[in-house]
Protein backbone atom coordinates (compact mmCIF):
# COMPACT_ATOMS: atom_id res chain seq x y z
CA UNK A 1 0.00 0.00 0.00
CA UNK A 2 1.11 3.33 -0.57
CA UNK A 3 0.67 5.82 1.78
CA UNK A 4 0.31 9.68 0.69
CA UNK A 5 2.97 11.73 1.74
CA UNK A 6 1.55 15.13 2.15
CA UNK A 7 4.45 17.31 0.36
CA UNK A 8 3.88 20.80 0.60
CA UNK A 9 5.49 22.70 -2.73
CA UNK A 10 7.41 24.98 -1.21
CA UNK A 11 8.04 28.11 -3.66
CA UNK A 12 11.91 27.77 -4.25
CA UNK A 13 14.23 30.50 -3.06
CA UNK A 14 16.45 33.06 -5.04
CA UNK A 15 19.70 30.74 -4.36
CA UNK A 16 18.13 27.50 -4.91
CA UNK A 17 17.03 28.88 -7.94
CA UNK A 18 20.33 29.98 -9.43
CA UNK A 19 22.98 28.11 -7.67
CA UNK A 20 24.19 26.14 -10.57
CA UNK A 21 24.78 29.15 -12.58
CA UNK A 22 26.20 30.36 -9.34
CA UNK A 23 28.88 27.92 -9.27
CA UNK A 24 29.44 27.86 -13.16
CA UNK A 25 30.28 31.08 -12.34
CA UNK A 26 32.36 30.79 -9.58
CA UNK A 27 34.60 27.81 -11.33
CA UNK A 28 35.02 30.26 -14.07
CA UNK A 29 36.41 33.00 -11.66
CA UNK A 30 38.88 30.55 -10.18
CA UNK A 31 39.78 29.65 -13.48
CA UNK A 32 40.66 33.04 -14.62
CA UNK A 33 42.49 33.61 -10.77
CA UNK A 34 44.74 30.48 -11.60
CA UNK A 35 45.72 31.51 -15.26
CA UNK A 36 46.76 34.98 -13.46
CA UNK A 37 48.70 33.17 -11.01
CA UNK A 38 50.22 31.13 -14.29
CA UNK A 39 50.95 34.24 -15.93
CA UNK A 40 52.49 36.13 -13.29
CA UNK A 41 54.56 33.38 -12.31
CA UNK A 42 56.31 32.89 -15.84
CA UNK A 43 56.45 36.16 -16.35
CA UNK A 44 58.73 37.29 -13.10
CA UNK A 45 60.50 33.82 -12.95
CA UNK A 46 62.10 34.75 -16.60
CA UNK A 47 61.30 31.79 -18.37
CA UNK A 48 59.45 33.97 -20.47
CA UNK A 49 62.79 35.29 -21.83
CA UNK A 50 63.81 32.27 -22.57
CA UNK A 51 61.09 30.78 -24.23
CA UNK A 52 62.40 31.23 -27.98
CA UNK A 53 58.30 29.74 -29.67
CA UNK A 54 57.47 33.03 -28.79
CA UNK A 55 56.37 34.95 -31.89
CA UNK A 56 58.72 37.65 -31.18
CA UNK A 57 61.68 35.70 -31.18
CA UNK A 58 61.35 33.65 -34.98
CA UNK A 59 64.29 36.10 -36.20
CA UNK A 60 67.03 34.55 -33.57
CA UNK A 61 65.81 30.95 -32.86
CA UNK A 62 69.00 29.75 -35.33
CA UNK A 63 71.26 31.57 -32.97
CA UNK A 64 70.56 29.25 -30.27
CA UNK A 65 73.18 27.69 -29.30
CA UNK A 66 72.72 24.35 -29.83
CA UNK A 67 74.95 22.04 -27.50
CA UNK A 68 76.75 19.84 -30.30
CA UNK A 69 78.36 17.50 -27.77
CA UNK A 70 75.21 16.21 -27.11
CA UNK A 71 74.61 12.80 -28.78
CA UNK A 72 70.96 11.99 -28.85
CA UNK A 73 69.66 8.40 -27.97
CA UNK A 74 67.17 7.46 -30.78
CA UNK A 75 63.81 6.49 -29.88
CA UNK A 76 62.79 4.06 -31.91
CA UNK A 77 64.79 0.76 -33.44
CA UNK A 78 65.59 -2.92 -32.23
CA UNK A 79 66.53 -3.50 -28.83
CA UNK A 80 69.97 -5.17 -28.98
CA UNK A 81 72.61 -5.69 -26.64
CA UNK A 82 74.55 -2.89 -28.68
CA UNK A 83 72.08 -0.67 -28.58
CA UNK A 84 71.56 -1.56 -24.57
CA UNK A 85 75.56 -1.18 -24.27
CA UNK A 86 75.12 2.93 -26.33
CA UNK A 87 72.65 3.65 -24.04
CA UNK A 88 74.24 3.22 -20.58
CA UNK A 89 77.39 5.32 -22.05
CA UNK A 90 75.43 7.82 -23.02
CA UNK A 91 73.45 7.60 -19.68
CA UNK A 92 76.72 7.41 -17.79
CA UNK A 93 78.25 10.41 -19.44
CA UNK A 94 74.80 12.17 -18.07
CA UNK A 95 75.07 11.08 -15.03
CA UNK A 96 78.43 12.57 -14.70
CA UNK A 97 77.76 15.20 -15.79
CA UNK A 98 74.95 15.68 -13.16
CA UNK A 99 76.22 14.55 -9.74
CA UNK A 100 79.82 15.87 -11.12
CA UNK A 101 78.94 19.32 -9.36
CA UNK A 102 78.68 20.10 -5.40
CA UNK A 103 74.85 21.73 -5.11
CA UNK A 104 75.97 23.39 -1.88
CA UNK A 105 79.70 24.55 -2.83
CA UNK A 106 80.32 27.84 -4.33
CA UNK A 107 80.49 27.35 -8.00
CA UNK A 108 77.23 25.68 -8.69
CA UNK A 109 75.65 28.33 -10.56
CA UNK A 110 78.72 29.22 -12.20
CA UNK A 111 79.11 29.67 -15.90
CA UNK A 112 81.28 26.26 -16.51
CA UNK A 113 78.61 24.46 -14.21
CA UNK A 114 75.57 25.80 -15.84
CA UNK A 115 77.65 24.76 -19.37
CA UNK A 116 77.56 28.97 -20.60
CA UNK A 117 81.21 28.96 -20.96
CA UNK A 118 81.17 28.16 -24.38
CA UNK A 119 80.81 30.80 -27.05
CA UNK A 120 78.01 30.17 -30.10
CA UNK A 121 79.64 28.72 -33.00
Amino acid sequence: MIEDTNLEDKPLTKWQQHRFMAMIGAVILIALFLVGVALALYASSGAAQLDLSRPGYVSVRDQANKDADFDSFPATGPMTEQTINQFRSHFEKQAQKATGIDSFGGNAMSDQALSLDNPPQ
